[in-house]
């Protein structure tokens, strides 16, 4: 498992429809080990492996991460912005923020008094970013409408082996699919692997449903992240227990097949990998919900990363359980040997 890869995917940037530093890192570590890589008209990229194989396997994970954009400079020189995907609004104010600008980034605060936060209905569109500058024109020297705003966050590790950073929601995912498609090439995988890092999942799903449709998979492994129930009062009725290093999850839901499902847990126990369920009654609310409906309809199987935190800066997770999906779904890629009628 190369930590730097990881590493490096979780330094960038990759707010929704503006993912293209973390696919440039994706393409760079992944021109030795893909046989090809393709990319599409909205930023999606795709690493395949035995492009000649008549089995086609969809591995499919979003690059993109909740933020904002740009939406309009004050004369003052003050940013404001509005959001793409779940952002939880007070987790901005008083928060350093970083931006993708047009000369490299830029830096600068969410402006918060004490009143900020008596605001209960807070939104986006009530934030003003302070990048330092005095008037529109000189904020406009540095960025542009558009540009993307993230919380200025650091990786840190911690005990147990366990890591927390902004956006391991999926970026976690991204790293995943890349190091199953590397180990299964490295095992002797013969299927086609289509490893999928995908635009737009927080916003639109449209990555997801360009990538499913252009590639037309025999079948499709989603890699997300899940809530974790073992912290706060996370109700446990509804989805089951998903504990933090317990291992891979697997997911009991309409659009899932089953008989994957019990592939994936194969090769689990022949691994000795310890795996969790979670149950959804409908959609996954994963780029799977896209790429089950494409074509003449995709089965699929999502194995999801246990995750603490989520959508706020310190998103937490265990790397025993990252390792645990590389090998699994490694694994369950060399096992394969579906056929195109």
């Amino acid at each position: 498992m190369n930590e730097t890869f990881l590493e490096n995917i979780l330094n960038e940037i990759s707010v929704s429809g503006c993912e293209e530093p973390v696919q440039e890192v994706v393409k760079t570590y992944m021109k030795d080990y893909a046989d090809e890589i393709r990319e599409d008209e909205i930023g999606d990229v795709v690493c395949v492996l035995n492009p000649e194989s008549s089995t086609r396997i969809m591995l499919s994970a979003h690059a993109d991460e909740i933020g904002a954009v740009i939406s309009n400079v004050a004369e003052n020189g003050r940013l404001q912005v509005v959001s793409r995907g779940g952002i939880i609004p007070f987790t901005y104010p008083g928060q350093q923020i970083k931006i993708r600008g047009k000369k490299g980034i830029v830096y600068g605060v969410v402006e918060a008094r004490r009143e900020t936060f008596d605001n209960k209905e807070l939104k986006a569109k009530d934030f003003l970013v302070d990048i330092g500058a005095r008037t529109k024109e000189e904020a406009l020297s540095q960025i542009a409408l558009g540009d993307a705003v993230v919380l200025d966050t650091h990786i840190r590790r911690m005990m147990n082996g366990r890591l927390t950073a902004r956006a391991l929601d999926d970026r976690l995912g991204v790293f995943i699919i890349m190091e199953a498609l590397r180990r299964a090439k490295e095992k002797g995988c013969k299927a086609g692997v289509y490893a999928a890092s995908t635009v737009g999942e927080e916003t639109t799903k449209n990555g997801a449903y360009w990538c499913s449709s252009r590639i037309r998979p025999d079948l499709a492994v989603v890699v997300d992240v899940t809530y974790c129930s073992d912290y706060g009062d996370k109700e446990t009725a509804e989805a089951g227990t998903v504990t933090l290093g317990g291992g891979p999850v697997l997911c009991s839901s309409p659009t899932v097949v089953k008989k994957l499902n019990d592939q994936m847990e194969a090769c689990a126990g022949d691994l000795q990998i310890p795996l969790q369920r979670e149950t959804e009654s409908g959609l996954t609310l994963t780029d799977g919900d896209r790429i089950h409906f494409t074509g003449e309809g995709v089965p699929l199987v999502l194995v999801s990363i246990p995750l603490r935190y989520m959508h706020t800066p310190a998103e937490t997770a265990d790397l025993k359980d990252v390792e645990g999906c590389i090998e699994v779904i490694a694994e369950f890629l060399c096992r394969q040997t579906v056929c195109r009628n």
